[in-house]
């Protein structure tokens, strides 16, 4: 192999690197979501916007369109997206679902970038974020929170 070929392998192993991990419980719930609302040929898109009592906050939608610069991967059988502003905010972070009874259960996000997070976990703050941040990627900011603390 030629030190070319060596840099195109390397540049095409980080590119389907994900930026994020499902659990299996995740991803077969997410997919059962789309078959009930018949969204065949639809991924989940995950993000983070402006907003929240932390300041930032998590989203989480059907898609499907990528769009340019987004990583995309499959996590058991599900199709990912993130944009490149989201995933400096979730790299390493686990998304998973917890049943809590037969009628009711949530999606948790576990982010090791989080230095504070919202009382719901649905909001969170990380150390190296700047106030301004600038979020182009058309998802709305804003918002907020009412668990009532941190």
């Amino acid at each position: 192999m030629t030190a070319t070929s060596d840099v195109i392998n390397l540049r095409s192993a980080q590119e389907f690197q994900p930026t994020l991990e499902i659990t299996e419980g995740a991803a077969k719930r997410l997919q059962s979501m789309m078959e009930e609302k018949q969204l065949t040929g639809y991924g989940l898109r995950v993000f983070v916007s402006g907003g929240g009592c932390s300041g930032l906050q998590y989203g989480m939608t059907f898609d499907n369109e990528q769009r340019e610069g987004d990583t995309v991967w499959y996590a058991h059988g599900l199709q990912v997206m993130v944009d490149p502003i989201s995933a400096r905010y979730l790299a390493g972070a686990t998304i998973s679902y917890q049943q809590d009874n037969m009628l009711a259960g949530a999606f948790k996000i576990d982010n090791p970038n989080a230095i504070a997070s919202c009382g719901c976990g649905h909001s969170f703050r990380t150390r190296d974020q700047a106030a301004g941040d600038d979020y182009e990627d058309g998802y709305a900011s804003g918002g907020g929170c009412s668990c009532g603390g941190y």
